[in-house]
């Protein structure tokens, strides 16, 4: 697959605020982007870990963001995170990483790309097995996780509005 998972810089900051702005032109959920939605400004939202700080307060965890940027163009065709730490909050209803796909490079395997990519970086950071969820009438992110290994562990009410149809999906994936 033609992408790789690298660090935000100033370089994409075109890209990455025409990404945001499609996803509210849509009513997009803004998963895996990590604060993009609320960041002020492009610079803001680079500094990853103060936006994080400031929205999560003492439950934040150690998290990087990166952009998934497809080589043989450099175009950015989407975001993922990887949360090094789960909070309670986390290990019921956010997971180990989240994704976003632009929509014109949806149904392409960018987001099975992506997780696989975010895997190998949390096994880098000493994770044995990432958290996945999902909302249950997501059938995109449900067939990626399961292409990815993810294995249903249960279902739990979304009592905090994570997705639409009430109910979320939790998916291990074992890292090898």
């Amino acid at each position: 697959m033609d992408i790789k998972l690298i660090l935000p810089s100033p370089e994409y900051e075109e890209q990455v605020m025409a990404l945001r702005a499609e996803l509210f032109a849509d009513d997009e959920d803004f998963a895996g982007c990590s604060g993009l939605n609320v960041a002020e400004s492009y610079a803001e939202w680079l500094d990853h870990k103060a936006l994080t700080e400031k929205m999560y307060g003492e439950n934040n965890v150690p998290s990087d963001v990166f952009l998934a940027v497809r080589e043989s163009d450099n175009r950015v065709v989407g975001i993922i995170d990887c949360r090094y730490v789960l909070s309670d909050f986390l290990l019921k209803y956010g997971g180990t990483t989240g994704y976003t796909v632009r929509r014109d490079e949806r149904r392409k395997g960018y987001a099975a790309e992506m997780l696989r990519q975010v895997c190998g970086i949390a096994r880098e950071h000493g994770a044995e097995r990432v958290l996945v969820t999902c909302d249950r009438e997501n059938e995109a992110s449900r067939r990626t996780i399961l292409r990815c290994g993810g294995v249903l562990e249960n279902e739990v009410p979304d009592d905090v509005g994570m997705g639409w149809s009430g109910t979320l999906q939790r998916y291990w994936i074992e890292l090898k």
